[in-house]
């Protein structure tokens, strides 16, 4: 079963986010801003990340030029999920390495539809 980190500081967001991926048949691990995410990552490395722009500690942005820095790093699948809608917001994490872009809020078949698209399922 494929493994997809959820990284967002909203626990009902991560809980959405969960069930929906639970419910496409995806094991889930969450974590609550980008360090804890990074510690993950070094722990057991995910097949994707679903992951938010605006978090304390470390953003989404910076835990992604991180994670791509890991050895290992380049192989996960992210998805930025975020309220973030401005083109240049949009084309940084493309620059840094997701692979896809989602806004909240989203439904299962918003999340299928990205996951597809990038070949993740």
């Amino acid at each position: 079963m494929k493994q997809i980190l959820v990284v967002d500081d909203s626990a009902v967001i991560r809980k959405v986010a969960r069930r929906i991926l639970e419910g496409l048949e995806l094991s889930t691990s969450e974590a609550a801003d980008g360090r804890k995410a990074l510690d993950a990552c070094a722990a057991a490395m995910p097949d994707a990340i679903l992951l938010d722009w605006n978090m304390p500690e470390m953003d989404g942005f910076e835990f992604l030029r991180e994670l791509r820095r890991m050895p290992g790093g380049r192989t996960p699948k992210v998805v930025f999920c975020t309220t973030e809608n401005e083109a240049g917001h949009i084309a940084a994490a493309i620059d840094a390495g997701a692979d896809e872009y989602i806004m909240k809020p989203f439904d299962q078949q918003i999340v299928r539809s990205k996951l597809e698209e990038i070949g993740f399922i």
